[in-house]
């Protein structure tokens, strides 16, 4: 029987000028992926070009993080665009990074969007494809990661690159298998006992119990640690000890599709 597996990534790169966020350093020694804010919705030049540094020092995939352009919102509020504004955003960000990895003898891996970007790819089917046409006209060899399941990764794999179906310890989730939304108070689990089982139950099971107690199958390659938690750092060590205990596999994304 093989042996399970799964890439443990983590948001990262984003703080912004003199102002910090993250673990970056911690974190990037328990994971395998490494998603960079761009500019967009964190980060700056300066960081980006550190945190690609960090992530190639620790032998660590290096992935765009494209957003909605929102500073102040940090990426999470919706907003209206277009699905050529979402396809020149992608473009722009996976660019701008790309630069950077190029610059330290490195390439992309792997693109995952952020925030509100990421959940309206997730159900409207085409800004997904404007996104998985960027990234394909950007790379067509990079991994386009998205949430389970969902929209994203299904125009990925229509495009014919490689998909990541991700899922997340530390959020819960609806009946209809989406992200309960973080106005909800209980949309994040802080408790990091409580995450943990959720990501073990996710790896071995393939399944998730949704925020009013129902059990659904859920299919991922990937699982998410947010790198603007407390805690990251600790969360992380813990999670990927946890996933060694249990003898999964724990490495980079190669992604499913053509």
């Amino acid at each position: 029987m093989r042996k399970p597996r799964i890439d443990l990534n983590c948001d990262m790169g984003e703080s912004y000028g003199a102002w910090q966020m993250g673990q970056d350093a911690q974190v990037l020694r328990h994971v395998t992926s490494a998603n960079i804010a761009c500019g967009m919705h964190a980060g700056d030049p300066l960081t980006m070009q550190r945190t690609v540094a960090a992530a190639v020092a620790q032998g660590v995939a290096i992935g765009a993080h494209p957003s909605l352009p929102d500073l102040q919102g940090f990426g999470r509020r919706v907003m209206a665009i277009t699905a050529n504004e979402a396809y020149a955003l992608t473009l722009y960000q996976i660019g701008a990074l790309s630069a950077f990895a190029h610059a330290a003898a490195s390439r992309l891996h792997h693109v995952k969007p952020h925030g509100a970007l990421y959940n309206m790819a997730a159900r409207d089917t085409t800004l997904a494809q404007a996104i998985a046409q960027a990234v394909r006209d950007a790379d067509a060899a990079l991994i386009l990661v998205g949430l389970a399941g969902s929209a994203l990764p299904a125009a990925g794999a229509a495009l014919g690159l490689k998909v990541g179906h991700e899922a997340f310890a530390d959020r819960r989730y609806e009946a209809d298998t989406s992200l309960t939304p973080r106005g909800e108070k209980d949309a994040v689990i802080h408790d990091i006992d409580v995450a943990i089982a959720q990501a073990l139950s996710i790896v071995t099971q393939a399944n998730v119990t949704t925020r009013d107690g129902k059990i659904l199958s859920l299919q991922a390659d990937t699982i998410c640690v947010h790198g603007d938690r407390a805690d990251a750092a600790m969360f992380a060590e813990r999670l990927r000890a946890a996933l060694d205990q249990a003898g999964i596999g724990v490495r980079t994304l190669d992604g499913a599709g053509a």
